[in-house]
């Protein structure tokens, strides 16, 4: 066989048994590469420079040397490709799929692990001049094909994201590994809200665990943070479900607004042809929701026939840091979307907590595992608009504790005020308290991709009356602002087991 293909088998670690007509073309075309390199020669022989018409060659290291071995290889490529794959010359093997038929070659299809084991096995197909392919996997069309196809003969392929799934469907099905891990680098660089939940399915179909991550912690990363209502329909319930359950999701406010969250992309998953504007979502999700209500008899929306699909989504709200705040406890009820059998236990371990808060010494938690933190903590956020002191405190129960979140001089500080200011019910008079906590800094860029990432880990906080700690520092690092806080606590050492567990720890009030 020719160079070329020579080299192709050899990448493969076969050796070619019978020339035949592809060894012969390809000589042809070696031929034609070889002229065409010579008149590239020929034409930088011709180069002058302004110094008495003396002839030089021009300068082989400089920025724009030519190299003649690449060039040769690039034109012997080109060649074969146009020779040997768009017009067929040699074929030895028809392929028909997709409507269309391709006249091609077992030397070059045999890079591919699908159509070698099919050439060098017990198939029937081992023996035949023509095969039909029948396509199982929708993402795989006609142009990917023969995209695909075309890489066996070049070497070379485009991929630009919008094609990228089809093209890595294609490469899976033929199982050709090194189109794959391409196909894997376009899409690490190119997740955006308009692409990262087709890479996130597409991910788990051809298991790209990688992208899938990926795509993953750009979710947890952008569902609270960006507000997008086009992102919203295209998460599926199981998606939801499982960006709901982590405590890695950047929560803005509190968990209210993850409440608020499910409840329009909810409405946009039963609507999915609403087109309103983005600031009229919720209050036609509101009004869907209570037509909806008047005309069941009343009952709550996650009962009925069509609420039951998103109850496993609902079930991972953290409701105890809910219904700690009057305002989202009238919002909860009014809507009669959650079921009160679901309500009633919450309330009663939540109202537990309160007289433990109020009532005993307990100085928070003593020992808590990470499962716990994982599952039950609280979760909520702040944003910080510009490099400009500020400062911000959750409303709602907090189990006693004022604690206040100030940005100053690039510093994050926690500050424990024994001021009974308005900052729901009364403050915990303890001299120490102590809160199971870890904070999160996120920077974005335009399409979402974290460009700053600094995390405390999970931390035991111990805060005496009036208090102030340092929790991270920012002065060595590029920040660029906006700047997402994220919190997540464990208060009291009961939240994440029974609520009336006897207390792991007590202490005098100095």
């Amino acid at each position: 066989m020719g160079g070329l293909s020579s080299r192709l088998w050899f990448r493969r670690g076969h050796v070619a048994e019978e020339p035949g007509a592809v060894g012969n073309v390809e000589e042809v075309v070696e031929a034609q590469a070889a002229e065409a390199q010579e008149g590239e020669r020929s034409e930088e022989a011709q180069i002058t420079t302004s110094h008495g018409g003396l002839k030089r060659k021009a300068n082989p290291v400089g920025p724009l040397a030519i190299n003649p071995r690449r060039k040769y290889a690039n034109a012997k490529t080109r060649s074969v490709y146009e020779a040997l794959f768009l017009r067929g010359e040699g074929s030895d093997v028809q392929i028909r799929a997709l409507g269309q038929q391709w006249n091609l070659h077992r030397a070059y299809l045999c890079q591919s692990g699908y159509f070698d084991s099919m050439f060098s096995g017990a198939w029937r197909e081992a023996n035949m001049n023509t095969i039909e392919l029948q396509m199982a996997d929708e993402n795989i069309d006609r142009e990917s094909f023969h995209e695909v196809l075309g890489y066996l003969y070049h070497d070379t392929i485009i991929i630009p994201p919008n094609r990228v799934i089809a093209i890595l469907a294609t490469a899976s099905m033929l199982q050709m590994d090194e189109l794959i891990h391409q196909c894997q680098e376009i899409m690490k660089v190119s997740v955006t809200a308009q692409s990262v939940c087709r890479y996130y399915y597409s991910a788990e179909i051809y298991g790209l665990q990688n992208i899938r991550s990926i795509c993953r912690q750009w979710l947890l990363d952008n569902l609270m943070t960006r507000c997008d209502e086009d992102l919203l329909p295209e998460v599926s319930v199981d998606l939801m479900k499982e960006l709901i359950a982590s405590s890695d999701l950047v929560v803005i406010e509190v968990e209210m607004n993850v409440y608020t969250t499910l409840k329009k992309w909810m409405f946009l998953q039963l609507e999915p042809t609403w087109t309103g504007p983005r600031r009229a979502l919720l209050s036609a999700a509101d009004l869907w929701f209570a037509r909806h209500r008047r005309n069941s008899d009343g009952a709550l929306f996650l009962e009925t026939d069509l609420g039951r699909p998103f109850v496993p989504v609902f079930q991972k709200l953290r409701l105890p840091y809910i219904i700690c705040d009057l305002p989202s406890a009238h919002i909860i009820d009014h809507d009669a979307l959650i079921p009160a059998t679901w309500l009633a236990p919450v309330y009663k371990k939540q109202w537990l907590a309160l007289l433990q808060a109020e009532q005993s010494r307990e100085l928070g938690p003593m020992e808590v595992y990470a499962s716990d933190l994982q599952e039950y903590s609280m979760r909520c956020g702040g944003q910080i608009h510009s490099d400009e002191q500020c400062s911000w405190r959750w409303s709602g129960f907090n189990f006693g504790w004022d604690l206040v979140v100030s940005y100053t001089n690039r510093r994050i500080i926690f500050h424990r005020s024994a001021l009974n200011k308005c900052c729901g019910l009364g403050v915990s008079l303890l001299w120490q308290r102590k809160v199971a906590f870890r904070l999160r800094l996120i920077s974005l860029d335009t399409t979402g991709r974290a460009i700053l990432r600094k995390d405390t880990n999970y931390h035991m906080l111990f805060l005496r009356k009036d208090e102030e700690l340092e929790v991270m520092n920012l002065q060595e690092e590029e920040v660029v602002f906006p700047l997402y806080v994220a919190c997540n606590f464990l208060y009291l050492p009961g939240e994440a087991g029974d609520a009336q567990s006897e207390p792991q720890g007590k202490s005098s009030e100095n």
